[in-house]
């Protein structure tokens, strides 16, 4: 083969190479090849975090649906959804995300039907409304309904872009100071009376 032949059939070969890349990158870091859509929420299923049983809770659910596998985690909360994702290993996986659009559905038993794609729902944190995991991050498909939420119960409205770990944190604060307030109401309405802290001096 002459070196003319070979040169060509190298830049032939380069050409190639570079046009199937940019064909790959033309479908984006995060694009998969079929949607694989929300699946239904089985009795007995259990939280990829917590473990505890999802439809015995109230509140917006979420799941997790791996493009490259379709393995399915599903959560109890859209709270322990977002503190699985954040995880560096889990992050940049190529998946496709669900949570319940609170709008159509009941808080205390959503229906399978109204889950929606977590990337473009809006979310409140702040609210007096409480779910599985107490004070929650109630999800909706549309901006206006999540500011009548803010309007009717407090809290504010945040993106899809907003949710990080500062928003885990205050969630997590607020889940103990629920927690704390829940536990002293339940002490004075079985008329449970706290010891004194008394320190005497033995001596």
């Amino acid at each position: 083969m002459s070196l003319q032949s070979f040169s060509i059939r190298w830049l032939g070969l380069l050409f190639i190479s570079v046009w199937l890349t940019a064909c790959s990158d033309d479908a984006g870091p995060g694009a998969v090849d079929e949607v694989l859509g929300p699946v239904a929420f089985e009795s007995g299923d259990e939280c990829h975090v917590c473990g505890m049983i999802i439809t015995e809770l109230p509140g917006a659910k979420a799941q997790v649906r791996e493009s490259r596998n379709a393995n399915t985690h599903k959560f109890c909360s859209t709270q322990d959804m977002l503190s699985w994702w954040l995880q560096p290993e889990n992050k940049n996986l190529q998946a496709e995300i669900y949570v319940h659009d609170v709008a159509l559905t009941p808080w205390a038993s959503p229906l399978d039907e109204h889950l929606i794609d977590a990337r473009s729902a809006w979310y409140v944190i702040g609210s007096s409304l409480t779910g599985a995991m107490g004070p929650s991050l109630v999800s909706y498909s549309e901006r206006d309904a999540a500011q009548a939420l803010v309007d009717a119960k407090g809290g504010r409205v945040l993106s899809w872009e907003d949710l990080n770990l500062d928003i885990l944190r205050e969630l997590a604060s607020a889940g103990h100071e629920h927690a704390t307030e829940h536990g002293e109401h339940l002490r004075q309405q079985h008329g449970v009376v706290e010891p004194e802290n008394s320190h005497h001096d033995s001596h």
